[in-house]
């Protein structure tokens, strides 16, 4: 069978790619301002935290290809993916391939340490943050440490997430990105059964609710 464009990314998890995108930005630039702006930086860091709770439950109770059993797999998996990387030939998964499924799993991970770091964390001057009066001075100032270490890391995830689309653009002929913006992409085994948008709806109202809860300690 030749493979023919076919929907294998719900609303849910595009809305979630770009959300973040567009949060993980600002909250650089409200970070790299300072001051008075380091309020909206941590306004963003309660979405960014939401989102990735939000797409946590989502991995167990979305569309197939959201889940992360449909893409996390173990070492013989991921050498094989390795090895089809350096080959012109697209990958032919619907959603994730494993290489790019461990990336989304560490890249959750990294999300959860600088979120949850930033809750903790203080400036010295006039923010901190809605956990400091939990933490103290001392482990306050070792979380602000860890959530400044913790953005290089994810700036690097970042870095090599673009490299690893323009290998599949360049390489393999894969558009990752617009396929993350309508979709869509070649898959020769029909249609995959992608769960309706509204299921998401309250997963994302518990995850927004467990954020406010938290933030309101």
């Amino acid at each position: 069978m030749s493979a023919t464009p076919a929907k294998v990314w719900d609303l849910p998890v595009r809305l979630f790619h770009w959300a973040l995108v567009i949060l993980c930005g600002f909250s650089w630039w409200s970070a790299e301002e300072g001051g008075l702006t380091l309020q909206y930086h941590m306004w963003a860091g309660y979405s960014i935290l939401a989102l990735v709770i939000f797409r946590v439950m989502w991995g167990f109770a979305g569309s197939a290809s959201a889940r992360f059993a449909s893409f996390l797999h173990g070492p013989a998996r991921v050498m094989a993916a390795v090895r089809e990387l350096l080959t012109p030939a697209p990958m032919q998964v619907a959603g994730h391939n494993p290489l790019g499924g461990w990336m989304v799993a560490v890249m959750l991970v990294c999300l959860l340490v600088q979120t949850g770091s930033g809750l903790f964390a203080n400036d010295d001057i006039l923010n901190e943050g809605p956990l400091y009066k939990y933490a103290g001075k001392a482990l306050s100032d070792t979380l602000t440490s860890l959530h400044h270490l913790n953005f290089n890391v994810l700036l690097g995830l970042v870095v090599l997430h673009v490299l690893a689309i323009v290998w599949h653009r360049v390489r393999k002929g894969e558009r990752l990105t617009a396929a993350m913006v309508h979709g869509r992409k070649p898959w020769a085994d029909g249609q995959p059964r992608l769960a309706p948008a509204w299921r998401a709806l309250p997963w994302l109202a518990a995850s927004a609710g467990l954020v406010m809860l938290i933030v309101n300690l």
